[in-house]
């Protein structure tokens, strides 16, 4: 079936695969087709598994003709940020020193979640040096771009799993979120993309950045598929201290519900501040349609973003503090000055910003005391260009890379569960809006979210390479 392309929706091809209309074989090999021809335009994967995904395809393939159920996920193609351990490679985490590491001798527990449910690993992803950055500029393995237009940064640091998705290359991907490196380049990406409830999914078998802030989370083209996927990657893991799996809840069949009873506001103060002006009525948009009239302010959002930063770059430069002392030469120049700057924190300051944490979180609770989700921008612009230093906001100049997590960082500080949801406008880049919730609540989110995807207010618009090549 040559002409079969690529799928865009995992549930979709999923059932195609079980019900026989198509060979798990040839989804995947139209899959590695695809990503072959577009590499060099998007550059989103570092390691391709050819040999390795046909094989497990075949198997899909003949367990089906055994009659035997193949999983949820049954030849659906995957990718993940190079993070994430793949049994047989080297762990990258998108450096030159971990080159030498050896391989990894068993998947990242995500990664063996996807594939007991049937979907079937394609490669690994492009991603900003040790997950440090907003948009997968990488010194080492180079930029990924954008697939709406090429000319411009697809966001990072998970933004080779982002733009493959987008390009409709694979249904699903993974990454990480320390401060928004899933929901900003889901954002710039024109996808949907989730970071949970801190210890909810499990990073065991993940290149951590900051042990304290770490996420990982799906992305996809559809809320379904976020749920779904969600879903099938939740549970206690002993291998990952922090992931109690608790309450284990699944989302996907709530989708349906409709938001009946849940209280809806905006973000104000912070959050309406500083952004060009598409990415606030992008906000204005989602909250029309879901009836949100009502207001909030999460007190001293500027402080917590601050105190992000603090303890993101002490943890970060703690962890690689030996071979910064030793191979400062071998770091992307960008990682290394931010990692070196990070290591001359003083303890107190750190110690400060863990204590205003459990104050912010307290404030926070208070708030999701009278109010179920809450809707904010995710970045204060579209894609930059990629190589831009200094954008404008507000009439101010400032750097790019450290703020485009101008609103994600605040949120990430206390673990919210957060789903940025993709706005496409015409003629324009796309743009994300923040949908946030009290800890544990993220079928609330995808509720909220698939009543907004019926409606047709938000949506994932697929960047062919025929779209590119016309910008």
């Amino acid at each position: 079936m040559s002409s079969f392309l690529p799928p865009n929706d995992a549930i979709a091809t999923a059932t195609a695969v079980r019900d026989r209309h198509i060979a798990a074989t040839e989804v995947i090999q139209a899959t590695l087709n695809q990503i072959q021809s577009t590499h060099e335009a998007l550059n989103c994967f570092t390691e391709v598994l050819s040999e390795q995904a046909l094989q497990q395809a075949a198997r899909i393939d003949q367990s089906i003709r055994n009659g035997e159920y193949p999983g949820a996920l049954a030849g659906v193609p995957f990718a993940v940020k190079n993070l994430f351990d793949v049994k047989g490679l080297v762990t990258l985490a998108g450096s030159k020193i971990n080159r030498e590491n050896s391989p990894a001798t068993q998947n990242a527990t995500a990664i063996a979640k996807l594939q007991q449910a049937g979907a079937i690993l394609v490669g690994t992803l492009n991603m900003d040096e040790y997950a440090y950055g907003f948009v997968t500029e990488n010194n080492h393995y180079g930029a990924t771009h954008n697939p709406h237009d090429l000319k411009r940064v697809a966001g990072g640091s998970s933004g080779g799993s982002a733009a493959s998705v987008a390009a409709g290359l694979v249904p699903l991907t993974l990454g990480s979120d320390t401060n928004g490196s899933i929901r900003v380049p889901a954002s710039f990406c024109g996808v949907f993309g989730l970071k949970p409830t801190y210890g909810r999914l499990s990073r065991a078998g993940a290149y951590l950045f900051s042990a304290s802030l770490d996420h990982i989370g799906p992305f996809a083209r559809s809320v379904r598929d976020i749920a779904l996927s969600f879903d099938l990657l939740q549970g206690e893991d002993l291998r990952d201290p922090v992931c109690t799996g608790l309450p284990p809840e699944p989302c996907f069949p709530q989708i349906s519900e409709g938001i009946g009873g849940l209280r809806i506001a905006v973000a104000d103060g912070y959050f309406a501040e500083a952004g060009e002006p598409e990415v606030f009525a992008a906000v204005a948009r989602v909250a029309q349609a879901l009836g949100a009239t009502e207001r909030v302010t999460i007190p001293e959002s500027d402080r917590a973003r601050a105190a992000a930063y603090v303890i993101t770059a002490s943890e970060g430069s703690n962890l690689h503090l030996p071979r910064l002392k030793t191979r400062p030469q071998d770091f992307d120049p960008a990682t290394r000055d931010r990692f070196l700057a990070g290591a001359m924190i003083p303890n107190a300051w750190y110690i400060q910003a863990q204590r205003f944490r459990q104050w912010y979180r307290e404030q926070v609770r208070k708030l999701f005391q009278e109010v179920d989700l809450i809707l904010a921008p995710t970045t204060p612009c579209s894609a930059p260009l990629l190589g831009q230093q200094t954008m404008v906001l507000d009439g101010k100049e400032i750097l790019v890379r450290p703020n485009l997590g101008l609103y994600t960082q605040p949120l990430s500080f206390i673990g919210l569960p957060v789903l940025s949801v993709p706005i496409q406008h015409p003629n324009a880049m796309p743009l994300g809006v923040q949908m946030i919730a009290a800890p544990y609540k993220e079928a609330w989110i995808l509720r909220a979210a698939a009543l907004l995807e019926a409606q047709g207010v938000i949506a994932a618009p697929i960047a062919t390479m025929n779209d590119v090549e016309k910008k």
